[in-house]
């Protein structure tokens, strides 16, 4: 049945539980195989750089597949997507535990499993914010947890697989645990919104198109399965119009800081373990340390999901983002002074609270920029901008590492990477904010309201500077600017 707007409960919170599932086979898994690294290092005999290839890679393959798991998710289902993406994922990693070269390990454990995980991660998190709108924060960050409670239950637990089968046998056992995600892809009922109901008004009003395809389109949603017979003008019609979000100059600026925050926050996850265990941290010790950055990271999301929430911090969710990449941040430019055991189980508390108040948030400010109809699709590019970041930040700080001989170089370029995330967002929303206050001094409501009336075709064009509150007045159609 077609729904107004989203359930916010029912069979979401289905939902939630499956996204929760998937983020813990997928982002938790790919933290947990920062414990292989010693691991890889000592059996292939290789250095830093060499060896953090494999979680660039397996990180960047999930980013850089996301749009393809978007695709899949929009124009077939997102169910068959999440079980295409499980069995892939653990194919790789079963492949991967007869490894024999780093080469090996490189296309099974990290393009393969990436791959997988691509297809998975950001569908099911699409489908979350299909189901929530008043609760949205709230369930994210229940489903984001996933990443957190998995990384604190797999770490120690992957560390004594390790030693009790050797790496080999803890890869088989890992390929097996992430079949869940086939089960986790078959509790993701699609849900069918009134504002996805959208026709296509130039394709209709075209010539060629005959009077019985047309009644079709009107009965369509703009995001319909691409395997119904539709004409080749509308297919490509409706493939832009899920991408058109790309020239909002809010998703641009966002675009843009994910690239560096990106960069900062994946060699933290690679060399916490060799970093702690290079300053005298023992392995049980250093595993522990993700847990409790596993743990800490679950708070973070569901706190600020909550909080977020809130009458009182609703409106700020932006700055409440920004806040959590820049704290973020700051933890990494004090890393590299924290050299022993008690002083770093503090950084992992810090540090894992903000990454799960800000993961959190990813999907939400997303969703308010581009709207619920076209967030799969916008997500799919939000990861996707994670890719590169992913795939050369741990080289070039194991690189940094190896060239330096410590981990200094390092931490303090990944800090300062996040930091100037933070602070470009907050500089876009001030130099919104001025121009916004510039547009109302020339030309004030009632002016601003006339301009719009009479110049319909450059409405999107002047509203998409402004906030929603400042737009209120515009209408979708002609019947709407008559009735006010």
């Amino acid at each position: 049945a077609r729904h107004t707007g989203p359930p916010d409960g029912g069979w979401g919170w289905m939902i939630v539980a499956g996204c929760f599932l998937v983020t813990i086979c997928t982002r938790a898994v790919t933290r947990c195989i920062s414990i292989f690294f010693v691991e890889f290092q000592a059996y292939f005999g290789q250095d830093y750089a060499r060896t953090a290839w494999i979680h660039s890679i397996v990180d960047c393959a999930t980013m850089l597949c996301a749009p393809l798991g978007s695709l899949i998710s929009n124009h077939v289902s997102c169910q068959v997507g999440i079980m295409l993406g499980g069995l892939l994922a653990s194919t790789g990693l079963i492949l991967s535990s007869f490894a024999t070269s780093l080469e090996h390990l490189y296309l099974s454990l990290g393009v393969l499993t990436g791959l997988g995980f691509a297809l998975c991660y950001s569908p099911a998190i699409a489908m979350v914010g299909k189901y929530f709108n008043k609760r949205k924060a709230l369930a994210y960050g229940i489903a984001m947890s996933g990443s957190g409670i998995g990384t604190f239950i797999l770490a120690p637990v992957v560390q004594l697989l390790i030693e009790q089968f050797s790496w080999r046998g803890a890869l088989l056992i890992l390929g097996g645990f992430v079949l869940n995600l086939c089960v986790c892809g078959a509790l993701m009922r699609p849900i069918s919104l009134k504002e996805d109901c959208k026709t296509a008004p130039e394709f209709l009003e075209q010539d060629y198109a005959p009077e019985t395809e047309k009644q079709d389109l009107k009965r369509m949603s703009i995001c319909s399965p691409l395997i119904k017979l539709w004409p080749h003008e509308c297919s490509c019609y409706c493939s832009w119009k899920e991408y058109d979000f790309l020239l909002m100059p809010g998703f641009m600026v966002l675009a843009v800081s994910v690239l560096f925050m990106a960069y900062g926050c994946s060699p933290l996850f690679v060399y916490l373990v060799p970093y702690a265990l290079s300053v005298g941290v023992s392995h049980h010790q250093a595993a522990f340390l993700m847990s409790i950055l596993g743990v800490i990271d679950i708070i973070g999301n569901i706190t600020f999901g909550w909080l977020t929430d809130r009458r009182c911090l609703k409106k700020h969710r932006y700055f409440c983002y920004l806040f959590a990449v820049g704290m973020d941040g700051l933890c990494c430019l004090f890393l590299p002074v924290l050299r022993s055991f008690p002083l770093l189980v503090p950084f992992s508390f810090t540090f894992g609270y903000f990454d799960g108040a800000y993961v959190t948030l990813i999907p939400v400010m997303t969703a308010d920029v581009v709207g619920t109809s076209l967030l799969s699709s916008a997500l799919g590019v939000v990861y996707f901008l994670h890719a590169i970041p992913y795939l050369v930040s741990p080289p070039v700080a194991g690189w940094l590492v190896d060239t330096t001989g410590s981990y200094t170089a390092s931490f303090l370029l990944c800090g300062f990477s996040m930091i100037f995330s933070s602070a470009l967002l907050c500089f876009a929303r001030l130099a919104k904010k001025i121009k916004r206050t510039h547009l109302r001094s020339l030309t004030g409501d009632t002016g601003m309201k006339q301009h719009i009336w009479t110049n319909g075709a450059i409405a999107y064009s002047v509203t998409a500077e402004l906030d929603q509150k400042d737009v209120e007045f515009l209408a979708v159609d002609t019947n709407s600017f008559s009735n006010r």
